[in-house]
């Protein structure tokens, strides 16, 4: 009965279930599947309501006490006591005076948790860290290989001869290793945050790269695929005039052997198409898929040329056409001794660039002899 009178006075959903509970005879049993954070968290609530509405709310535990709050309808009080779901709320409004280190420590509780309450919570955090950033990238501050470090943005850097050996793009991203914990949804989100305040997207790029690099010594094959296939569609949505047509090409890269979603695969042959004219002969030396006879992806090559065409001559300068189409050519030249490449292929691949772009059809003649003669 002591349990049943004191938690009852905090928790709405507690005093639903005794009440309902009031005429059996017997004792009432309880489980929770799904408390957020499990005992630990029960615990929390638990000390809160034997501590006469009163806890210790700090950056370690207080997205776990909000949604233990949320899940036992902590809300409004049963009786004229203590909220821990108003004493949690305020304590997030603080969040901008957090340290770094409680930063990470909050945001790594919100991803253990797995819980829809949680989800404001961590945009919340992770618009925290992304301002933080912004403001680190302006002062450019020291880098630093610990997240330990308890001062605000760790700017507690003053050694010149580690200065001198630090360059600024170095400066700009010491906080990679801090992340690697994020899961890949919380990493789009992280990202979708730093858009949207306009980080650089080439340092943003380098640390989808660097997550991905990371990530994938220990992944398995599913969740390498779900890695790669945010590190896609978070670049589709960057300005492509910052990133690297190399960058893109090593994606693809590590996207050979992966059954990634045909979705993000679309987003990354049209990115590389609308940056055709950047490329070089080895990035279209594509091996084929297991199961084809030919040696090289012509058909990839093929749906590239199509993304950089559909541009458009309003988008496409005479410059940028000629180098495709030269390119091209080389490439053609390169796989016409392929004894299994179909004629209907090559066809395809010499009448994809339109005459005009091309000022001499001497290579074209070449690749034509060579794949005659074989």
């Amino acid at each position: 009965m002591l349990l049943q009178t004191v938690i009852t006075q905090y928790s709405n959903k507690f005093a639903r279930l005794f009440g309902k509970s009031s005429g059996a005879t017997g004792k009432l049993k309880v489980i929770f599947h799904d408390f957020p954070g499990g005992a630990e968290g029960f615990e929390l609530m638990l000390k809160f309501s034997y501590n006469n509405g009163t806890a210790d709310i700090s950056p370690s535990n207080l997205f776990l006490a909000c949604c233990a709050a949320e899940y036992m309808e902590m809300k409004e009080p049963v009786a004229d006591v203590s909220n821990l779901l108003e004493q949690t709320e305020k304590s997030l409004q603080e969040i901008s005076y957090w340290t770094w280190s409680d930063l990470l420590i909050g945001l790594k509780q919100c991803q253990s948790l797995l819980v829809p309450d949680s989800s404001v919570m961590v945009e919340r955090c992770l618009d925290t860290i992304v301002g933080r950033l912004v403001l680190a990238s302006e002062a450019s501050p020291c880098p630093s290989t610990s997240s330990t470090d308890s001062s605000w943005v760790r700017y507690s850097c003053d050694s010149k001869s580690t200065e001198s050996v630090k360059t600024s793009f170095s400066r700009l991203t010491w906080w990679f290793e801090d992340l690697l914990f994020l899961s890949p949804l919380l990493v789009a989100m992280l990202v979708k945050s730093m858009l949207s305040r306009k980080m650089d997207h080439l340092v943003i790029s380098k640390f989808l790269l660097y997550y991905q690099k990371a990530k994938f010594s220990t992944a398995t094959t599913h969740e390498k695929c779900k890695i790669i296939e945010m590190v896609i569609d978070m670049h589709y949505d960057m300005d492509l005039s910052c990133v690297p047509c190399k960058t893109l090409f090593g994606i693809l890269r590590v996207t050979l052997g992966l059954n990634i979603s045909k979705c993000s695969r679309n987003k990354l042959e049209t990115m590389i198409g609308s940056q055709l004219d950047q490329a070089t002969l080895d990035n279209l030396l594509v091996p084929s898929p297991h199961g084809i006879s030919y040696l090289y992806d012509v058909n990839l090559i093929l749906r590239f040329l199509k993304a950089f065409l559909r541009r458009g001559n309003s988008l496409v300068t005479p410059i940028q056409m000629r180098k495709v189409a030269s390119l091209i050519d080389l490439y053609i030249a390169e796989i016409a001794p392929d004894p299994c490449l179909k004629t209907s292929k090559f066809l395809a691949l010499a009448t994809a660039i339109p005459d005009s772009a091309r000022d001499s059809y001497d290579e074209l003649y070449h690749a034509m002899d060579m794949y005659l003669e074989v």
